[in-house]
């Protein structure tokens, strides 16, 4: 970085940027938190709803893909009505949902009202960062990005603990009633602190692109799930997943033609955008799917109750908090590099689970992850912002949100599958162990296929910054019209 912009990285966060940051904060929180802390009570929905792990992980799955769905909207919402309005909407719908999952009285019910939840949450983070970007400098980004990481570093940590706590000291349900009074006490916060944005044209709603990335990221996760249940081939499995590739298809064919596209794929002519994009999806799927298998191995193959499980967990959490002070200190891309070869390192030793894993290095282990976990993901997205012109900041937001909700949805939906086959299979302790292991090998092939975007994003860095000291021009900016 030039002394220019580490000054002006170093600049004191502005009063309105602070308040965005904080209220944004409280929103974020409740998403994330909502992302994991579930993980620990999938195995007492099991037997509570009397549905099979199949099943029950579609509480999960749901809210996973209503959040990739509804997100592609946030940014023309936003446009279109205020980012400040669509964000209380947004937090709004998601109490609402918390309520609904509460009141749930069969798995089915659950899974409706967490998608209803999954609608409201999946905007607030996108919107969020509307708000936040519109008060900060391209230099004070990173630093930005590593505050506004928090909730995604806590929920890993705070999550598994407190559906624990929950569970055990009240029932499922408390870990819904949750989030109500927070959820309000958010509302009321961001009324009266949040600039109120002025409505604004935003040109008419891309219906079509909708309904086809709707179609598409529904009928893909839903194949893939059902593929893996069916434990061969099934009609309807492969019926979903190709009418989701073709949805797909033609979504990209869509968004290249129209003028005014649901998402602008266009971003996509920047190599360092294009890089961060795909590492985020690849991470998503290995981190979001991957936390599921921790809670589930220590409860079915170590008989832990679900406080145990949850202070299992929890290093992973630490470990995320550990590399934040090394998040902005360099490149986004070298830095994401090394986190997401850090987290290849620490997923080898989940393959080998026994029935007998000592839990110091389990901890030990899962530190290591997590310290990849920051490394990775929160760097990648700080180098797709940076990539990009301030002005095209509103329509990437939402295309990196959806790519990690996918990734983390597939993972998800495809992992529990791969494990539901394997512990059908294997009855015994041993057997099961052996099954989480086989399953930990499919998280560890993800995520050496997330190290290679990385790597693509650190050569454009060193490119781009070559051509700077050079003193032409950097292509990153210029590649997006």
């Amino acid at each position: 970085m030039t002394d220019v912009t580490i000054k002006a990285a170093d600049e004191p966060f502005s009063p309105a940027l602070r308040r965005s940051v904080g209220v944004v904060m409280i929103g974020a929180s409740l998403s994330f938190l909502d992302s994991t802390i579930v993980n620990v009570a999938l195995h007492t929905l099991s037997v509570d709803l009397h549905a099979g792990l199949g099943t029950v992980q579609w509480v999960v799955t749901a809210y996973l893909l209503a959040l990739a769905a509804v997100i592609p909207v946030t940014g023309w919402a936003a446009r279109r009505f205020g980012a400040t309005q669509v964000y209380v909407a947004a937090l709004a719908v998601f109490t609402l949902g918390s309520v609904l999952c509460a009141c749930s009285q069969s798995v089915g019910m659950l899974i409706a009202s967490r998608a209803l939840q999954g609608f409201g949450g999946g905007a607030i983070m996108p919107v969020g960062t509307i708000l936040w970007t519109a008060q900060s400098t391209k230099a004070q980004m990173g630093r930005v990005m590593s505050v506004m990481s928090i909730p995604i570093l806590f929920a890993p940590t705070l999550g598994p603990v407190i559906g624990g706590l929950l569970i055990q000291g009240i029932d499922w349900r408390a870990i819904f009633w949750l989030n109500v009074p927070f959820g309000v006490a958010g509302i009321v916060l961001a009324l009266r602190l949040l600039p109120r944005g002025r409505a604004g044209d935003a040109g008419r709603l891309d219906m079509i692109g909708l309904i086809l990335a709707s179609a598409a990221t529904v009928g893909i996760t839903y194949g893939l799930a059902e593929l893996g249940i069916a434990d061969g081939l099934d009609t309807s499995a492969i019926v979903a997943l190709v009418a989701g590739l073709v949805a797909l298809a033609g979504f990209v064919t869509h968004a290249l033609r129209t003028r005014q596209p649901l998402l602008d794929l266009r971003l996509y002519a920047n190599r360092s955008f294009t890089a961060a994009s795909i590492a985020l999806l690849a991470l998503g799927a290995a981190n979001f799917g991957g936390m599921i298998l921790m809670p589930l191995y220590l409860q079915t193959v170590r008989g832990q109750d679900v406080i145990i499980a949850g202070l299992l967990v929890a290093p992973t959490g630490l470990g995320a908090l550990l590399s934040v002070p090394f998040m902005d200190r360099y490149r986004p891309g070298i830095t994401s590099f090394t986190g997401a070869a850090i987290l290849v390192v620490a997923t080898i030793p989940f393959v080998f689970l026994t029935a007998s894993t000592p839990y110091v290095l389990l901890c030990l282990v899962m530190v290591l992850r997590g310290v990849g976990f920051g490394l990775s993901i929160v760097p990648a997205m700080t180098a797709a912002y940076q990539a990009l012109p301030p002005d095209k900041i509103s329509h990437a937001t939402p295309q990196l949100n959806v790519l990690q909700r996918v990734g983390g949805a597939i993972g998800t939906a495809v992992l529990t599958v791969i494990l539901t086959n394997q512990l059908r299979h294997h009855p015994t302790p041993t057997g099961q162990a052996s099954g989480f292991g086989t399953t930990f090998l499919w998280v560890l092939a993800i995520t050496i296929a997330a190290t290679v975007p990385t790597i693509l994003l650190t050569h454009t860095e060193h490119h781009s910054r070559r051509r700077a000291d050079a003193g032409k021009p950097e292509e990153a900016p210029d590649a997006v019209h």
